[in-house]
């Protein structure tokens, strides 16, 4: 648990005489996240480090994206935010994280997970001629860092990443993070939570993250979540430029945090891309 001066005195100005009630950090980036309470109500506070780029991207998705889901009590609600100190505070949603639950093997949780995504890509949409060089460009740049990708699989991911078309593609409000981890039950109902990483992205993004681990535990998992969604919005040449830009992000910034099995897990991601 760590705020600036700024951020803590803001803080105290916003919502005096608060108790901080639980810390709620997952520890890996410099993202302070904390469970208060202030006129007896439960507020989450989240407070960002100096090289933060997460907090911004919670409040643009807060202020532009989130008012429907907001009204039906399936996302937090924005009290207070200042982009500048990077500290927003939201309501506290009651509920379970559905991650290491049974209700992440349940059917109604990715039905009910589904319509909200389909809410939020449905919000608005954006032609991007540039899109997919940037695709192209970030993975190159991610593959110029530090990373243990095997010799073999990078001669042929260089080759691949440096001939992908360049397309254009329409942008829709992504969550960026869109897995269980991110889901709350409460009531029978999901919601969801943690924004750090929405963007503008081709909605099919947004379906990586469960491909490649929880719709492999169960069709039926898969099935619901399109269920709930209205369709599937992958195509098989874009899916696969977005899976492989998914495992190089996974590998190359796991490595940087010291997360191995989220290493690991961009590593098997590679290797089912790039079979020998």
């Amino acid at each position: 648990m760590s705020l600036s001066a700024r951020q803590a005195s803001l803080l105290g100005s916003w919502l005096p005489g608060h108790e901080v009630v639980a810390d709620l950090g997952w520890g890996l980036v410099g993202t302070t996240v904390l469970r208060v309470r202030h006129d007896g109500v439960d507020l989450v506070v989240k407070a960002g480090d100096d090289a933060d780029a997460h907090i911004a991207r919670e409040i643009r998705a807060h202020r532009e994206w989130l008012a429907p889901l907001v009204a039906r009590g399936r996302a937090p609600e924005l009290r207070r935010a200042d982009a500048d100190a990077k500290l927003l505070v939201t309501r506290y949603l009651p509920g379970a994280l559905v991650q290491d639950t049974p209700a992440e093997h349940e059917p109604s949780t990715y039905r009910g997970a589904g319509e909200l995504l389909a809410l939020l890509h449905d919000r608005i949409a954006v032609d991007d001629d540039g899109y997919g060089a940037r695709l192209r460009d970030t993975v190159l740049t991610r593959l110029g860092r530090p990373h243990r990708i095997a010799p073999g699989i990078l001669a042929r991911l260089r080759a691949e990443v440096s001939g992908w078309p360049v397309p254009a593609a329409r942008l829709v409000p992504t969550h960026g993070d869109w897995h269980p981890r991110n889901w709350l039950v409460h009531d029978g109902a999901v919601s969801m939570i943690d924004l750090g990483r929405a963007a503008l992205r081709p909605p099919l993004t947004d379906l990586v993250r469960l491909a490649s681990r929880q719709f492999r535990w169960d069709p039926a998992l898969e099935a619901a979540h399109h269920e709930g969604y209205g369709g599937d919005p992958r195509e098989p040449g874009p899916w696969r430029r977005e899976w492989v830009a998914e495992a190089v992000g996974t590998a190359t910034w796991a490595l940087r945090v010291g997360d191995e099995p989220f290493e690991a897990h961009g590593h098997r991601m590679l290797a089912e891309a790039f079979p020998d």
